[in-house]
């Protein structure tokens, strides 16, 4: 499929133009071909993948920018990207809010200094004040991942993805919630988003056969939705169970849902087969419906998260069911620490990656490393995406978005540095492929116009 890109002369000019008006954004000094990076720093681009705040005066009390917020887990290590002495901070900190750090980590006057900052930027954009912060980071359209958009996140700069995760649960989830501390936590927020979705098709509890809850639940779930606008829908499942997803008849699901139905902690074993089936039916939907399935795919917050778990190489099944192929999945962040997994599943024609939070916390160089042998191989299925998400006080989406942006063209122009030089591909080509990962392959996912 041909993909839509700018004449490189005429991005060359106006690559001048917009380096000129945006300097925070330009590629630091990293070896990166100045034609490539004018050129990257040119394009605005379609975030694949964030989770923006609602705009004031809604921004404290938002809980909707993940249906699993993490901000009350145990802790982990955080990688350096994440922490509150990371010096990129003052970058963002002073493009975005004319806010200059006299030290890392900011002390208790430091951060209400920040927070002052921010007020006044806040105060003075107002409802408009999440799509200053795309302007701010070359954004064009960001993907809102939330549970549903608000005031000042709205399309057409905000396009929507849901969580569904919840449909797969539709029986109680006591027994599999007691298996760690975060699970405890993240199992009765899916029972939460359940009974939203029950509301919504008025009913209080789950149908009493597994044929009546796809009928009555599941499928108008989707369809509702599509209707409201969404392009995709998104699943934290590696939060919650693994991506050993088997494939059991509609028979063998019905029996187990029979079984299950009404009884306290449901067999784990059982319950699971139920998941399976459950995934793979709200996955032909999705094809039926035009929606993508986007999967987190990568080393997740909280120290009881299972990496291994987590490798996308365990959906190979899934993306090799025939029934399926309608479907379109995204590998959110890339699969890390199995990029080079993920990006061998890129060769099954329906499954595509994004960059998100590697765009966050992973050097530029490093990223460019993976992300070149991705280009290399399936330049046609790379999007970019920052995973802007309310990381901290110090981290807000606003600076991970700014600093996910830059990062990521930086990486971006790395890559591409590397293989013009290499004589692996011409400046136009690699204009061609700049346009491709900030924009023109999400164009082709999504049929944006």
């Amino acid at each position: 499929m041909a993909h839509p890109f700018l004449n490189f002369v005429r991005l060359v000019v106006v690559a001048t133009t917009f380096v000129r008006l945006a300097p925070a954004q330009q590629s630091a000094p990293l070896g990166i071909d100045p034609e490539i990076a004018a050129t990257i720093a040119s394009l605005k681009a379609f975030d694949n993948h964030a989770h923006p705040v609602l705009p004031p005066p809604s921004d404290k009390s938002d809980r909707n920018f993940d249906a699993l917020p993490v901000d009350q887990m145990e802790p982990q290590t955080d990688p350096i990207g994440l922490r509150p002495d990371d010096p990129r901070l003052r970058d963002a900190w002073r493009a975005l809010w004319h806010f200059e750090a006299a030290s890392l980590p900011l002390d208790a006057a430091a951060q209400k200094q920040l927070e002052a900052a921010r007020a006044v930027v806040k105060a003075r954009e107002g409802l408009n004040f999440s799509r200053w912060v795309l302007d701010q980071s070359n954004i064009a359209t960001m993907v809102a991942n939330r549970v549903s958009l608000g005031p000042g996140i709205a399309e057409p700069r905000f396009r929507w993805v849901p969580y569904d995760d919840a449909l797969l649960f539709p029986l109680d989830t006591t027994g599999i919630a007691s298996v760690t501390p975060d699970k405890k936590q993240f199992y009765p927020l899916e029972d939460r988003l359940r009974a939203q979705y029950l509301s919504a098709v008025n009913l209080k509890a789950a149908p009493a056969t597994l044929p009546e809850y796809l009928a009555k639940v599941v499928t108008p779930t989707l369809e509702r939705e599509k209707a409201g606008g969404a392009i995709a829908v998104k699943f934290e499942i590696a939060y919650l169970r693994g991506f050993d997803f088997s494939d059991p008849s509609p028979t063998v699901a019905e029996k187990i849902y029979a079984k299950l139905q009404g009884k306290p902690r449901p067999d784990r074993v059982d319950y699971k087969l139920l998941q399976d089936f459950l995934f793979r039916y709200v996955a032909r939907e999705c094809g039926r419906l035009g929606l993508a399935i986007h999967v987190h795919t990568m080393a997740g917050a909280g120290s009881y998260f299972s990496i291994a778990g987590a490798n996308a190489m365990l959906l190979e099944p899934i993306f090799n069911d025939p029934t399926l192929r309608k479907t379109n999945f995204v590998m959110l962040h890339g699969g890390w620490p199995f990029v080079r997994e993920a990006g061998s599943l890129l060769q099954k024609p329906n499954v595509y990656l994004d960059i998100s939070q590697q765009s966050m916390i992973i050097p530029a160089r490093t990223l460019a490393g993976w992300l070149r042998e991705w280009l290399e191989t399936y330049p046609d299925k790379v999007l970019f995406a920052t995973d802007g998400y309310p990381y901290s006080d110090a981290l807000g989406w606003e600076e991970a978005t700014w600093i996910a942006s830059r990062n990521a063209r930086q990486a971006l122009g790395l890559a591409l540095t590397g293989m013009v030089r290499d004589g692996e591909i011409s400046r136009p080509r690699a204009a061609e492929i700049a346009v491709m990962v900030l924009h023109g392959n999400a164009d082709a996912l999504y049929q944006r116009r």
